[in-house]
Parts: structure tokens; sequence; C-alpha cells
């Protein structure tokens, strides 16, 4: 098998479900790993497995929306791994998820902590990388959205908007750095379920996200999003850059 991220060092923002799964993958396919989270503990379990695996990889602890914090996890990267060559900003504020809750009803708290944690967060993380790989002569940064960043819904405005701000970011960035050398791309997946959260999430969701699909078999899992990460962090997606990919199995199709 080609290890497609061998010699490269990834910082991944934001530990979980999904980022658990990111570490993996990209550390199976080769690369050097940093898993940051606000509970590094979370963090300390996928790389304890990748390491155990015979991998290379170190937790941090990482609030993705503090500057310092951001700052610090880019220096850990180049002090520990030397380089600096991809990140998949990951992680998300996710308050704003009652169905019967709208501009009305939602409190101006919890639509300020969601753009601060999702728009401005991954707005630092980009500050904070771009400097060091366009001076390594390029890099990939991927970025987690949600089918709500270009749905239509009657709930999660605060959300949406954080996650269509995202968007614009990925495109700016591509667009005004691809001269660098510098790649930039947004995974949207619809319900992706892993072992944190599957307890929680009630059958009828379950069962509304898979008839909502395309695919009916099963609903997405962070292996699919990692699987699509690791070719945006690789040469062999080095053609590929200002996409917004859906991961939903169908559930929307774009021109």
């Amino acid at each position: 098998m080609k290890n497609i991220l061998e010699g490269k060092t990834v910082l991944i923002a934001g530990a979980g479900g999904i980022g658990n799964g990111l570490a993996k993958r990209y550390a199976a396919e080769g690369a050097n790993v940093v898993l940051g989270d606000i509970d590094v503990s979370i963090a300390q379990e996928a790389i304890d497995a990748i390491t155990q695996s015979g991998g290379k990889a170190i937790a941090t602890t990482l609030d993705g929306a503090d500057e310092a914090s951001i700052n610090a996890a880019v220096s850990l990267c180049l002090d520990t791994f030397g380089a600096l060559d991809g990140l998949h900003a990951n992680f998300a504020f996710m308050a704003d998820g009652n169905p019967e809750v709208g501009i009305l009803e939602l409190p101006l708290e919890i639509y300020d902590e969601t753009q601060r944690v999702n728009a401005r967060g991954f707005y630092l993380c980009t500050r904070a990388v771009l400097p060091v790989m366009i001076e390594r002569g390029g890099g990939s940064i991927v970025y987690t959205s949600s089918a709500a960043g270009d749905a239509g819904s009657p709930a999660q405005v605060a959300y949406a908007m954080s996650k269509s701000a995202g968007h614009a970011l990925m495109r700016h960035v591509a667009r005004r750095y691809g001269a660098a050398g510098i790649r930039a791309n947004t995974i949207a997946p619809a319900l992706t379920l892993h072992s944190r959260i599957e307890h929680l999430v009630p059958p009828e969701m379950t069962e509304f996200a898979r008839a909502a699909a395309a695919i009916k078999a099963r609903v997405g899992r962070p292996d699919d999003l990692a699987a699509m990460g690791a070719l945006l962090l690789s040469d062999d997606g080095s053609y590929i850059t200002g996409q917004v990919i859906a991961i939903d199995g169908g559930t929307t199709m774009r021109p």
C-alpha cells in the first residue's frame, strides 16, 4: 500500500470521534501527526493507539479559537518534527442544535460563541499556519464543515452561518495563496456516527439521515472523512483546491 502522507507533518485541530479517526488514518498513511484538543485526554487516546502501531504522533492541549494556543501548536510541530505540511481544522461549537430554535429564539450569547469558535477559530488557525507553509514552499489546509453550510434550514442559523463563513475563508486562501503552493479545501459531511455520539443520536434521526441520502446502506463514518482528508493533504491531491466536497452519501448534490 502506498503511504500517501509519508514524510509529511499534519496538525489536526480538534479531536473526538472524527478527529481521532483523522489522526489514525493520517498516521497510517505515514504522516507525523500532532493532534490537539481542549480536552487533551481525548486526543491522547488516538495518539496511544497510533504509537502502539508504530506511528509517529503526539497530543497537545489546543484551543483552536485562541491565538496563543494555536501558535503554540504550530511551534510544537516545528520543534518536534521540523516542519508543518498540512492543517486539518476540525473543531466546532455546536450549542445551536435545537431544531425548534430560529433566529428569534436563539440567545445572542450562543450566536456569538458559535461565531467566535467556528468562524474566528478557523480564521486564527489559518493565520497561524500560512506563513510557515509559504516559507516551506507549500502546504494543504483542510477544513471540516457541514452540509448545514449550504442547506436552507429552519434551525441552526448560527451554526450554518459559521460554516458558510468557513467556506468563504477556504476560497480566499485557495485563490490568494495558490501561487505560493498553498491548497485549501473543505469537507462537508452530513450525519457522521461514531462511538462517542452513537448512543446519543435518536434512532429516528439516523433513519432520517439515511432516507435523505442517495446511499441507503448506512450513514457517514469518520473513516469516510479521513479518506478524503488524506487525499487532499497528499501530493495525490495536488491539483485540488478551492472546493467544498460533500461527504454525505449523496444527501446534497451540487453542480
